[in-house]
C-alpha cells in the first residue's frame, strides 16, 4: 500500500444516480482486481470519514487509468467528487482489500446487488483482458431496469468473455426487457440458472444486510464457507 497523487481525467454517467471518475496516477499504481483505494480530499485530518473515503476499483488493472464509481447524493464527499475538473489532482491510498481474484481461480460466481457491481467490473474486464479461460457467473440485482450500473460494458463483456453469464434481476417492477428477471435473487433462481453453485469461488460484495442474506442463501444451497468470500461496503 502506497500514497499516490492522481489527476482526474473525466467523469461517466452510468445512471441517474451513478457516475464514474477516471483519473491517471503521477506514477504506476499495481492492483489485484476486487481491491479498492482510499480518496483523500482532507489531507490534513486523515479521519474525516466525511472527506476520505473507500471506493472500489471498477476497472481492470490491466488498463491506462484508474477509475472509481459511487452512487452520488448530497454527502460533502459526492460533492467534491462532482466538482472535480479536468487536471485537479488529489490524493489516493491504495491498494486495499483482500477480497480478490486471482487467475488460477477457474469456476466464480458473483451475488451483486447496485453498486455492489464495482469490484466485479474490475474482475471481469480483467478476465477478458488477459483472456482467461474462467467461467464467471453473475446475478446482478437492482430495483429498476434503469438502475443497471454498467449494462452496456457488462452485455459487451459478456459476448467478448468465452464463459462470462449475467443474470439481471429486477426487484420493484415487471422489466421490460426479457434479458431481465422479476424477483430477488433466491434459491429457485439460483436453481433455476446453475448446478454447480457449490463448484465456484463466491464473491459477494455490498452493504452488511444484503451481504449477509447472499452468504446465508450460499450456505443453505450448501456451498463451503470458505469459498464465499464477502466484502462489505459501508457509508455509502
Amino acid at each position: 500500500m502506497k500514497e499516490v497523487r492522481i489527476k482526474f481525467i473525466e467523469k461517466i454517467k452510468r445512471t441517474p444516480t451513478v457516475t464514474s471518475f477516471r483519473f491517471s496516477p503521477n506514477e504506476k499504481l499495481d492492483f489485484i482486481p476486487g481491491q479498492f483505494l482510499q480518496l483523500i480530499f482532507d489531507e490534513n485530518n486523515r479521519k474525516n470519514k466525511d472527506l476520505n473515503k473507500y471506493l472500489s476499483f471498477s476497472c481492470s488493472p490491466e488498463k491506462p487509468y484508474i477509475e472509481v464509481t459511487k452512487r452520488l447524493s448530497e454527502s460533502e464527499f459526492s460533492h467534491k467528487l462532482i466538482n472535480l475538473a479536468v487536471g485537479d489532482e488529489i490524493l489516493a491510498q491504495a491498494p486495499l482489500g483482500d477480497i480478490v481474484f486471482y487467475p488460477e481461480m477457474k469456476n466464480i460466481a458473483f451475488l451483486i446487488g447496485g453498486i455492489g457491481i464495482t469490484p466485479v467490473i474490475s474482475i471481469l474486464e480483467y478476465i477478458c483482458d488477459k483472456n482467461l479461460n474462467t467461467d464467471g457467473l453473475v446475478f446482478y440485482s437492482n430495483r429498476r431496469e434503469e438502475d443497471i450500473a454498467f449494462r452496456e460494458e457488462l452485455d459487451l463483456l459478456r459476448r467478448i468473455g468465452r464463459n462470462i453469464k449475467i443474470f439481471y434481476t429486477i426487484t420493484d417492477c415487471v422489466p421490460k426487457d426479457n434479458a431481465c428477471v422479476f424477483g430477488f435473487i433466491d434459491k429457485n433462481l439460483i436453481e433455476e440458472k446453475t448446478s454447480d453453485l457449490t463448484k465456484r469461488i463466491v464473491f459477494i460484495y455490498g452493504p452488511p444486510g444484503m451481504v449477509a442474506t447472499m452468504k446465508g442463501l450460499c450456505l443453505d444451497l450448501g456451498c463451503k464457507e470458505e469459498n464465499v468470500h464477502v466484502e462489505n461496503f459501508i457509508g455509502y
